[in-house]
């Protein structure tokens, strides 16, 4: 009787302990399943924080000294670029309008140089130059997003006056190391200071006469080419850049040709001093050929005539750039002081003609040489007095130079001027998106004439839009 119940106890003991072992299998596999989620969790935040720091590495390897405030506007244009999304691009929309008061002047331009953008026959026939009152003036609409890993892309249309055109369109490298950068398409290019910046970035009402004598009342030189970069990897800020392109802008014309039809290279140094002071230096030179560009003049009797250029034009740019915010933190306080200087000369030959028939001097077509010398400079400080209010001073001065028309010198007037123009201005932001202006102009572009103008301006940002130049 003993033997068969201590077999059924032996049994049981057997059976109880299978249970208790699949438990516990059942426990240890719970256990390593929280084991993998809590592992797979420290990895993710393990490979997230390892790719933020690469990402501030590669920052740093791109542009290894460079002025914290470039490197700021870097690191927010990066943020942009990472959190735009690959396939539906960032829009914004730019609004720019104005009131106006000045004199009328009919054939408003600057005495003594060729006008870059045309000319005011005094009956509205070139808009924009001449016109008073209300305007929506300049608005611009904008596209941008990251092709891939590798390029960036960018589109602004811009509408003045009624007329829309393609103001910029490239694509630009992201990644191809050795601080080599690339853009292709239209671009603004990277002479000067002022020049890569937009009519919104501006901190007047309109771009300074120097910058309207060599490229017209836009202010600024695009051209459809080639842009390459290279930022040395120095204790300093030091950028090279070379440019070819179609080069169809004034001062060059369009051609129907092979090759490039401008070019143009630039060099910009700059740094820190301290934590609160930083600046930047460049020079740049650009050269253009034209053919057949057409210009107004007045001939020795006061009565219109046009003249046809064709030869060479080289411009050289020097422009100095210094900003000071207390701490480094320019949100509550900063200045700003900049400067640009140019020179450029022409060489070629000069054809007046009498394209409307009133009678002139060169009824015959004359053909001549035509050499030019001429300069000019601008410099301006906008101090930031509290997160809302600017105010600004601006002075400027041109010189017609040496202007040679050779035997086109009997029929045509040679102005010898040189046009000023002092400027002061303030502006409340309510936020980074808006903004008014308030400005006054005293203008003696024009010789014999001085114009007093009084401009309100309204800037609207709509949208997403990547960080401005330093």
């Amino acid at each position: 009787m003993h033997k068969p119940f201590a077999m059924a106890a032996l049994l049981a003991a057997s059976c109880g302990a299978q249970a208790a072992t699949d438990s516990d299998l059942a426990a240890i596999r719970s256990q390593i399943d929280e084991m993998k989620k809590t592992y797979e969790q420290r990895i993710a935040s393990l490979e997230q924080k390892l790719a933020q720091a690469e990402a501030r590495d590669e920052v740093r390897t791109a542009a290894p000294v460079t002025s914290k405030s470039a490197v700021a506007e870097t690191v927010t244009g990066n943020r942009a670029e990472n959190t735009a999304s690959s396939f539906n691009p960032e829009v914004s929309l730019i609004l720019q309008g104005q009131y106006k008061d000045m004199k009328n002047g009919a054939g408003r331009g600057i005495t003594g140089f060729v006008p870059a953008g045309g000319h005011d026959h005094g009956t509205g026939a070139i808009e924009g130059i001449n016109k008073r009152g209300f305007s929506v003036d300049h608005t611009e609409l904008v596209f941008a997003a990251n092709i891939d890993p590798n390029w960036r892309g960018q589109a602004i249309i811009a509408a003045v006056d009624g007329k829309a055109e393609v103001e910029e369109a490239w694509f630009q490298s992201l990644g191809l190391g050795q601080g080599i950068g690339l853009k292709g398409g239209r671009f603004r290019s990277g002479i000067g200071y002022l020049n890569e910046q937009h009519p919104h970035t501006w901190d007047f009402a309109d771009a300074p006469l120097m910058y309207q004598a060599m490229f017209g009342t836009e202010g600024g030189y695009a051209q459809d080419g080639i842009q390459l970069k290279w930022l040395a990897p120095t204790p300093l800020f030091l950028e090279f850049g070379a440019e070819f392109g179609r080069g169809a802008n004034f001062p060059g014309s369009d051609r129907n040709k092979n090759g490039s039809g401008g070019g143009a290279v630039f060099a910009h140094l700059g740094g820190d001093v301290g934590e609160a002071n930083n600046w930047r230096a460049g020079v740049s030179y650009l050269k253009t050929s034209a053919r057949e560009r057409e210009s107004v003049f007045r001939d020795v009797g006061g009565l219109e005539a046009q003249g046809f250029f064709a030869g060479d034009s080289a411009t050289w740019l020097a422009d100095f750039v210094w900003k000071w915010a207390p701490n480094g933190n320019p949100k509550y306080q900063n200045f700003k002081f900049q400067s640009e200087y140019f020179v450029r000369r022409e060489d070629g030959n000069m054809t007046c003609k009498d394209e409307n028939a009133v009678g002139n001097a060169c009824a015959a077509e004359v053909t001549g040489t035509y050499r030019t010398r001429q300069s000019g400079w601008y410099a301006q400080g906008i101090y930031q007095f509290t997160p809302n209010w600017r105010a600004g001073l601006r002075y400027e001065q041109l010189d017609s130079g040496t202007r040679d028309f050779g035997i086109n010198a009997a029929n045509l007037a040679v102005d010898a001027y040189k046009p000023k123009k002092s400027t002061a201005m303030v502006d409340y932001s309510w936020s980074e998106f808006s903004r008014v202006r308030l400005q006054f102009a005293q203008d003696k572009s024009m010789q014999g004439v001085t114009d007093n103008q009084i401009t309100m301006q309204y800037i609207m940002s709509l949208g997403a839009h990547g960080a401005h130049k330093f």
